[in-house]
Order: structure tokens, then C-alpha cells, then sequence
């Protein structure tokens, strides 16, 4: 059964020996007036129906808490999409949220006539080959376009989903896949329901152009992304021929010029067919209601014949074909290697454990004879796993003073060892220890269940669940001489090379901005359809409140405090020491952390104590924050004495070991240097040097001197001592109070007496008086925006208004910021904005905003968002979806497991003794928009802000800036501090 997570959920189809036929069947049940198939022995209980018209339903109940992760998925992705027309599968993809005839619309048959003239104009658009004609066609597109978006109304699909209390409302299209995600309160059934089966009705394809602008945006930033240009160039040369490789999710640019509603329409009609979708349901409901419900609202689909993507056999690859890619972030290199896809079922099974010999993050080869060893700076094995062929890919980056043909020959070297059968077969053994643990994990997950069903249905249309609930057992006939023989069929000299250098990518061409004009988007209209949907009956859902001295009881370990919570539903522990020092207090913490996992101790080697915890399916983890440092120790109840042993052992007898060390230091100096190629973390340091000034958390790291002084045994003196400092002990498991508070004393050794913690650095935020733009140059693209601005103090009163806010002004896509940038002006992919609270009592509020878009469109975005930030805009409706969706996500929260031990600790950081949740709860009625308002005004309306910016100066003028406040160009030096 897959359940472990998204990833490995895709990585596992099951081949059945005879063993496991014996313990897991099909069967039939009828319950309801509804037959359904389901699997022997199948822990999550999975229901499949075949309705009569063909759709599959497949429902998975977990009572844990009161909502149901659902998706309706499409056996259509961009294989599917015409030739002359890739990217098409997705562009469907964001249309459904732009609603029908019933909803999203003022006036159906006044909007009618522009819509179908707006589709006209694009065929002829489509066909148009002289550019100043394509310019004028544009031009009336974009003229009709707007009198058409006079009648619709922007984001009702979201308002109503929001309005229900749904969370994670988004879509995906891969290559064999399109699907819908909601996450929705167990008592919003009907609601849910009603609305999904009016979208897939009959979508109606408006405010196609700024959506259409979205798209380039989205393609736009994949040029910008060196690790999706390694993606691409990887499937192109592994599948010559195949739709895989030759047809990108996300289209060519030639393609997303020339976009034709006809075929997209005609793509909709063939694909969208119920017996080539499913609906998925996993959580808190009544199967027997929903299936009768799913079959009422759905019964109006009508099968046909579905023309499936005939997928070719590529030629074997007989030598290394080797390809470059370039662009300004880090180097690395991937080994690709082209596999039997999931429908072979038996090598399926047999690649999983093979990559899992390989890399498994603890035991494997690349773990211990690469990662472990320091011989790169990372190394990792990965699969895609899709139904003609799966792609299996080696990947490394290099030391400082190594080079990519190094790391290669150091990974081939692994499939080296493994066709020789050098390594230990006991390593399947845990392997399937493992994944028993990950799929205990996976079951407390309503994600993870459905995830995991509509991969199957995707892959084999939910036939192959069979396999998958037996998969471990499976996993378990896997000998060495099955990995050997396959090692020695499959990883030889047929693979793809790709090196991803450093330097200017000379093949990029980006997607021009066309000209749009700002439309309407209605913000105080609604349908009678969403006021039909709203007033349908719900059961409520009684809010549950945490009470911190009945939730958690409280002991004593020696001279620790223990804080515990019991776990009833399985057999996994987590136990942690949580220390009131970090980062901020000493610099040396996370460096000692990182070199605790490559150190041994008189008793075992570092690859020795690796093996011990895979072998036992337990782990430990040191995790360094600016002021907190947890050491958590997870697995098997079962394995706890073991666990807690080995790691006591291990931080208390660590030795000094200097030549780790120094292979530690080069690579955190190339790891160093690598991240002043990340735009993600260039940002990440620019707003924190806007937040906090010159000296901030982000560039609080020792320097490359002081780095360079530190010595093996300072830092396992820092190592030995840890555990003398003051700290609580937490633990949850199925262990009774009294036990695990004398198994934990008798493991975890402690001094007589704790030495206490010394107050560490305090980093204080600024107080911007005027305001000022912070530029850093990147070779890319696009252009980045981020806002920062520094609030009052914390004041737990504010709480409910200022969540309140969020929700309304900038916090999803039905909020004021996201319905302005985008769905408007279609300035921006991504944008967002939002009134930060802080994590401690005696810190403060910050605004934060973000716009990323084309660099020729970054003033015209941050002038849209400028707008937003001086005048927030009222819109009564929007305000009570808001209020609407804020009471629904608190009636649903549940907060459980050790979480409730974690709430209780942040609440005590804030200076709060009990749980906030039902004072915001009781305070949102109370609430009027004149509160947000008065928020917006008193807190971000005509104050000066920080602009961050990170684009490329070639794109970006720098003395066009100077318009936002003063310009100063941070250096990468003063961003990471060396």
C-alpha cells in the first residue's frame, strides 16, 4: 500500500508472488445500494466503485480528524496534448477555475457573445503569421476581452471553495495526469460535491487572456530555474521519440504564442469523459452517503471511447550520450538512466529495493561510501516512475577543488559495486524494516491516502491495488541475485550524462509580455449559484480547544522537566531534548551538529552507527535554530531502548576526528559558495538584511577565518557538553507515563547538577523611517520584489483581526492582493501579501509582500501592489468568504500527537498559558471590515517599506529605482557575511 509520501508513493508498484495472493484478494461488498471492490488486508479500508457511466470512486475513511483530502483526477496529461499544441493539458487545467454558465458569471447571455468572439479571434490569431496583424488581432483580443470580463466574476470557484471552509485548493497536470485538490471540512459534503459537478459540466473558458499571461509567467520562471532545465534537457535526450521527452508539461514557447480555445475545448470533450477520471476521497465521512451523492451528481456524465496515448518503443541507448546545461546557478551532475516503467510490474518492485540499496539517506551505497565519507559534497538517487518507462537518475555535486567528471566516476563506481553484489544483503532486510515505518506514517495522513489511490488509478485505473498492499511483502522476496541480475541488465553504458555548468544559457528565449489592459473583476458580485451552494444545511463542527494541563501531563527525568503526550493509535515514538540555545547564541552549534553525523566513537565506526539505526528503523536528528536546538529520536516503540541507547552513546563518546573535519570545512566552503549562485537564498538573505539591518540572523555565520580555526576537539567538547545543559525532555509514544519516564532516565544520562543557559545574541528588527530599495544583481529572467516593513510589538489582542486580514487582503487565491496582481493586470505568476505575527512576546509584527514577475513588468507590478498598500480595497463579500472560511478552519483544526506538546511550548514562547484559538474563535463575529481597515491604515497604508529586489541589471534600470526610495546594491559578501 502506498502511503508513505508523495514521492515514494510514486516510486512503488507491487508484484504479487504467490505468498502474498494467498493473504490479500479482491473482493466484492454491497453496502448501501452500492458495490464495491476492495482488497483483503488493505489497512486503509480503500472502497472502489465503477459507476455506471463508467467514473471510478475510491474512498478511503480515516476518523482522525473532521475533514476529507479530495481529488478528481484526469487520465489525460501532456502526453495527450496535440503536437501543434503542447502545453494545452494544462492551460485546461487553470480554466476550470474560471467556472460556467451557472457560476463566475453576472449575465451568461450578455458575456456569451464576447466570449465566442474572443475565440474566433484567437483561431485567427493562431493562423496569423505577419506580425503587425498578430499585434492588431492581439489588440482587439485584448478589447473584447475586457467588455467580456465586465460580466464575469473573478475567482467565484474560490470564494465558494474558501467559503465552504476548503484549504489547498490547487490543481496539477503532469504527464499522464490532471488533477483537482481540495481539502474539505467533513460537513461541507453536499457543498463540495454541488460545485464540482457543475464545473465539469460545462467550463466556461473566460478571462482566458490574463490567465493565458499567468501561463508565460509560469514559463517564464522555469527558464529561470537551472533545475528544470535540467529536467527537460534529460527527458528530450532520454525519450528521442516519446511524448515524455518531446512534449513539456508546460508547453514550447512557440506554442503558449499561439494558444487556440477550439482545441482546447476539443481537448476538454475527448479527455474529460467519466470513465477516464476518478474521485478520490480519504478522512472523515460516511461512504455509503458519499458514494450515493458522488452518483447523483454525477450520474449526467455520459461515457466514451477515450483515444489513449500510443506510446512508441524508444531504441536502446547502447553508449553514454552526454548533454550540458547552463545557467548562473550551481554546478552538478545527473546520470539518467531509462527503466521499465509501472506496468512492468515485477521490476517495478525490483528497482525500488535497487534504489534503495543505493540511496536510502542512511545506509545506502551512495550514503555510506559517498556522503558519509565526504568523497562529494551530496549525492542522491532518484525515480519517476510513469507507466511505459521509469526514469531512475544518479546525481552529485562536487567538493571545492573537484570536478564534475570526478563525481561522475564516483557514482558510476557505486553501480559498479552493486553489479558485483559488494554489499550486505542484510541491507533488504531493513530496507523492508523501513518501509513498514514509513507506511505506519503514511496512514495518519488523509494526503498521503488519496495520493497514493490516484496514483493507482492514473498508472493502472486502480486495478494494481492489489500489488500495492502487498508491496512489502514483495520487496521482502527481493534476493541479491534479482538486484545483481538487474544492475547487470539495466545500469550499464545506456545512460544519459548531464552536467549542469556554470554560465550564461544562450538558448533562452522568454516569452514576451503582451499588452494587457487591466479588467474587472467584480469583487462584490456572486451568482445565484454560490448563494445556492452557501445556504445549503451543514451539520457544525464543534471547535475542540486544547487545555495544556489536561492535554499534557508533566514529570520529572533526573533534574529535566518531561512534558508527555501518549500515543494510542500505532507504535511509533518520538522523543526529544530541547535546549533554550542556538545559532544566535553561539555559531558553532550548527557546525557541531553537522559533524556529529560523521563521527564515530571507541565502540562503532560513523557508517556502523548508520546501519544500526536503519537496521532497527529508528533515527536521530540535531536541529539548530536561532534560539532553540532540538535532538529528536523517532522509530519503533519496539526499538526504543536501542534507539535512545545508541544515540546517548553516541553524543556522549564521539571522537575527535580532524581529517573529517577538514573534509567537512571544504565542503561547506563549496556548499558556501554554492549558495551565492541561489536566488532563493540571495532573497531569503536581502529581506533579512531589510529586516534586521547589516548584522542580521541570516548573516550571522562564522567567517571563513573563523571557520578555518575551528578544531575537531572544540567541537566535540561543544558535542560532550550538550546534555549538561538545561533542557526538557519531551516524548510521545504508547509507552505508559511511569515507563518512559524510567526507560528515559535509565538511557539518557544527565550531571548532577544542569549548567545553566547563557542569554545568546538578540537580533532586534529596524525601523524603517524612510523608504529605500536594497538591490541584488541576478543573471535571470525574471524580476523579484519582495516588501518588508517592521510593525509593533506582539500583542496577543490582535490576534483574530490581524488573521482576519490575511485571509482577506493577500492570503490565497481568492484574496484582494492575488485577484488585483494577477487575475486583472496579470502582472505576476505569484504574489502575495500579508501582516507577519512574530513567534515570541517581546518581537514584532512585519509586513511582508512579494511580486514576481517579467523584468519589463516590474514597475507596473510594484505600482499595483504600491496601489494595495495605500487603499485596501472593500469588498463586503469577499469580507464575509473570509470571515467564512476563518471559523471553518478553526472548528476543523485538530491539534494532535506531539503536536499538542509543540502548541504549548510556542504559546509559552508568546507569553500565552493557554490555547489562543478560542479567544480568535470567539471574536470573529464581533469582527467588522472597518477592524481590517482600521489595521490596514494604523499598520501599512503610507509607511515607508524596504524594497528587495533581485533581477538582472541588464533588465532592470537601476536609476529607474530610485523612484521607491534611496538605492543601495548589496553585495553577496554583505547578504551571507563571507
Amino acid at each position: 500500500m502506498r502511503v508513505i509520501n508523495l514521492f515514494l508513493c510514486l516510486l512503488l508498484a507491487g508484484w504479487l508472488p504467490a505468498s502474498a495472493q494467498n493473504k490479500h484478494a479482491w473482493k466484492e461488498a454491497t453496502s448501501g445500494g452500492y458495490t464495491y471492490r476492495y482488497v483483503t488486508g488493505d489497512p486503509m479500508q480503500a472502497r472502489f466503485y465503477t459507476l455506471k457511466n463508467g467514473l471510478t470512486v475510491i474512498l478511503s475513511v480515516n476518523k482522525k480528524d473532521p475533514r476529507i483530502q479530495t481529488l478528481v483526477g484526469v487520465r489525460a496529461g501532456s502526453n495527450s496534448d496535440p503536437k501543434d499544441h503542447t502545453g494545452l493539458a494544462h492551460y485546461l487545467e487553470h480554466l476550470l477555475f474560471k467556472g460556467t454558465q451557472q457560476y463566475g458569471s453576472l449575465d451568461w447571455a450578455r458575456e456569451k457573445p464576447y466570449l465566442d468572439n474572443i475565440e474566433q479571434l484567437y483561431d485567427t490569431y493562431n493562423q496569423t503569421t505577419d506580425t503587425d496583424r498578430r499585434k492588431a488581432i492581439y489588440r482587439q483580443i485584448d478589447s473584447v476581452s475586457g467588455l467580456a470580463a465586465k460580466y464575469a466574476i473573478a475567482n467565484e470557484y474560490d470564494k465558494m471553495m474558501t467559503g465552504m471552509g476548503a484549504q489547498g485548493t490547487n490543481a496539477h497536470t503532469w504527464v499522464e495526469e490532471t488533477v483537482y485538490e481540495e481539502d474539505i471540512p467533513s460537513t461541507a459534503v453536499d457543498k463540495f460535491l454541488a460545485v464540482q459537478a457543475e464545473r465539469f459540466k460545462d467550463p466556461v473558458f473566460r478571462i482566458f487572456h490574463t490567465e493565458l499571461e499567468a501561463v508565460y509567467e509560469e514559463k517564464n520562471r522555469g527558464l529561470d530555474n537551472d533545475g528544470r532545465k535540467m529536467y527537460e534537457t534529460m527527458l528530450a535526450t532520454l525519450f528521442p521519440t516519446h511524448n515524455y521527452g518531446q512534449q513539456s508539461t508546460i508547453g514550447t514557447v512557440e506554442h503558449l504564442k499561439n494558444p487556440s480555445l477550439k482545441a482546447i475545448r476539443q481537448f476538454y470533450n475527448e479527455y474529460y469523459v467519466p470513465n477516464n477520471m476518478a474521485i478520490v476521497f480519504a478522512g472523515d465521512f460516511d461512504p455509503d452517503y458519499v458514494i450515493k451523492r458522488i452518483d447523483e451528481q454525477f450520474s449526467y456524465m455520459r461515457s466514451r471511447a477515450v483515444n489513449e496515448y500510443k506510446a512508441p518503443v524508444e531504441a536502446p541507448i547502447k553508449a553514454p550520450i552526454v548533454k550540458e546545461v547552463f545557467g548562473p546557478d550551481a554546478e552538478n551532475v545527473n546520470i539518467a538512466f531509462r527503466m521499465p516503467g509501472a506496468l512492468d510490474t515485477k521490476n517495478a518492485v525490483i528497482l525500488t529495493v535497487v534504489s534503495q540499496v543505493l540511496s536510502n539517506g542512511k545506509a545506502g551505497l551512495l550514503d555510506l561510501n559517498l556522503n558519509k565519507q565526504q568523497k562529494v559534497l551530496g549525492a542522491g538517487a532518484s525515480l519517476l516512475p510513469w507507466k511505459d518507462y521509469t526514469v531512475f537518475a544518479l546525481s552529485g555535486r562536487a567538493r571545492q577543488g573537484q570536478s564534475l567528471d570526478e563525481v561522475k566516476d564516483l557514482l558510476l563506481a557505486q553501480l559498479d559495486i552493486l553489479r558485483k553484489g559488494q554489499f550486505d544483503e542484510g541491507l533488504i532486510t531493513a530496507i523492508v524494516n523501513n518501509f513498514k515505518l514509513y507506511e505506519v506514517q503514511g496512514l495518519e495522513s488523509n494526503g498521503n491516502r488519496a495520493n497514493s489511490l490516484m496514483d493507482g488509478f492514473i498508472k493502472h485505473k486502480g486495478n494494481n491495488w492489489l500489488y500495492d498492499v502487498a508491496y512489502i511483502e514483495d520487496m521482502s522476496k527481493v534476493s541479491k541475485k534479482d538486484i545483481v541480475d538487474f544492475a547487470n541488465k539495466y545500469l550499464v553504458n545506456n545512460y544519459v550524462l548531464l552536467y549542469k555548468r556554470k554560465g550564461e544559457d544562450k538558448n533562452i528565449v522568454k516569452v514576451e509580455k503582451p499588452p494587457i489592459t487591466p479588467v474587472e473583476v467584480n469583487r462584490n458580485a456572486q451568482s445565484p449559484f454560490l448563494k445556492t451552494v452557501a445556504d445549503m444545511p451543514e451539520t457544525a463542527v464543534k471547535p475542540q480547544w486544547l487545555d495544556y494541563d489536561k492535554d499534557i501531563r508533566k514529570g520529572k527525568v533526573g533534574n529535566a522537566d518531561l512534558l508527555y503526550v501518549q500515543n494510542k493509535d500505532n507504535g511509533l515514538f518520538r522523543l526529544y531534548y530541547r535546549f533554550n540555545m542556538g545559532n544566535w547564541g553561539n555559531k558553532k552549534l550548527s557546525l557541531a551538529a553537522q559533524y556529529l553525523q560523521y563521527l564515530g566513537t571507541d565502540k562503532y565506526s560513523s557508517e556502523e552507527i548508520s546501519k544500526q539505526f536503519y537496521n532497527i528503523a529508528c533515527s536521530f536528528n540535531v536541529s539548530v535554530a536561532s534560539e532553540e536546538t532540538t535532538i529528536s529520536i523517532s522509530g519503533l516503540q519496539e526499538n526504543f531502548d536501542k534507539a535512545v541507547e545508541l544515540f546517548d552513546h553516541l553524543i556522549n563518546n564521539c571522537k575527535a576526528n580532524e581529517e573529517v573535519l577538514a573534509g567537512m570545512k571544504n565542503r561547506l566552503q563549496k556548499a558556501r559558495a554554492d549558495s551565492k549562485l541561489n536566488k532563493g537564498q540571495i532573497m531569503s538573505g536581502l529581506r533579512s538584511y531589510a529586516t534586521y539591518g547589516p548584522q542580521n540572523p541570516f548573516n550571522n555565520q562564522l567567517s571563513n577565518d573563523e571557520l578555518n580555526a575551528i578544531t575537531a576537539t572544540e567541537l566535540v567538547d561543544l558535542l560532550h557538553s550538550l546534555p549538561g545543559y538545561q533542557h526538557t525532555v519531551i516524548y510521545y509514544g504508547p509507552e505508559a507515563l511511569e515507563s518512559a519516564t524510567a526507560h528515559i532516565q535509565q538511557l539518557h544520562r544527565q550531571p548532577a547538577a544542569f549548567k545553566p543557559v547563557e542569554k545568546g545574541k538578540q537580533f532586534e528588527k529596524v525601523q524603517q523611517t524612510a523608504s529605500k530599495v536594497y538591490f541584488a544583481d541576478y543573471d535571470m529572467v525574471q524580476a523579484e520584489v519582495n516588501w518588508v516593513r517592521n510593525g509593533n510589538v506582539y500583542d496577543p489582542a490582535s490576534t483574530a483581526v490581524v488573521n482576519l486580514f490575511n485571509n482577506y487582503f493577500g492570503g490565497g487565491m481568492g484574496s484582494i492582493v492575488f485577484q488585483t496582481i494577477r487575475e486583472s493586470k496579470a502582472l505576476a505568476y505569484s504574489t502575495y501579501a500579508y501582516y507577519a505575527a512574530p513567534n515570541k512576546r517581546t518581537d514584532r509584527y512585519a509586513v511582508l509582500a512579494y511580486v514576481g514577475s517579467q523584468a519589463d513588468k516590474m514597475n507596473e507590478a510594484i505600482a499595483g501592489m504600491n496601489e494595495l498598500l495605500t487603499v485596501i480595497p472593500e469588498s463586503e463579500k469577499a469580507f464575509e468568504t473570509a470571515r467564512s472560511s476563518m471559523k471553518k478552519d478553526i472548528e476543523t483544526e485538530r491539534i494532535t500527537q506531539d503536536g499538542i506538546i509543540f502548541s504549548y511550548l510556542s504559546a509559552k514562547k508568546l507569553g500565552l498559558d493557554e490555547d489562543i484559538r478560542k479567544s480568535v474563535y470567539e471574536s470573529i463575529d464581533k469582527l467588522s471590515f472597518s477592524d481590517v481597515k482600521k489595521l490596514h491604515a494604523e499598520n501599512i497604508a503610507g509607511k515607508p517599506y524596504s524594497y528587495c529586489i533581485l533581477a538582472s541589471e541588464k533588465k532592470v534600470n537601476l536609476d529607474d529605482l530610485k523612484k521607491y526610495g534611496d538605492v543601495q546594491k548589496v553585495s553577496l559578501e554583505e547578504i551571507f557575511g563571507y
